[in-house]
């Protein structure tokens, strides 16, 4: 079994900052993509960043040169440094890993999400 839990949101002003992380834990051989996704209310979930075996990165149009995404490995953990938020930029966040199980399995595994709410 894998578990991942988000962590890191809140309530800030528009233009702080917060980092949100994602650590997963259980039967991992190597988490080969880690991505984070959002949805406002009354919204559909949207990518946001991710980061497929600590090379390639992709981000939506709209995070792009606000929200780096890193990762450390050896944690299994994804990081998310949102900077310049605006308010916009409300919703819940979730975490998706993409995870080699110790068992040779391929499968995909949510958090449960961090909300992040955005004040003007």
């Amino acid at each position: 079994q894998v578990q991942v839990v988000e962590s890191g949101g809140g309530l800030v002003q528009a233009g702080g900052s917060l980092r949100l992380s994602c650590a997963a834990s259980g039967s991992i051989s190597r988490i080969t993509a880690m991505t984070w996704y959002r949805q406002a209310p009354g919204k559909e979930r949207e990518l946001v960043a991710t980061n497929i075996n600590g090379g390639t990165t992709d981000y939506a149009a709209s995070v792009k040169g606000r929200f780096p995404i890193s990762r450390d490995d050896a944690k299994n953990t994804a990081y998310l440094q949102m900077n310049s938020l605006k308010p916009e930029d409300t919703g819940v966040y979730y975490c998706k890993d993409r995870v080699r199980t110790s068992r040779g399995l391929l499968g995909d595994y949510w958090g449960q999400g961090t909300q992040v709410t955005v004040s003007s």
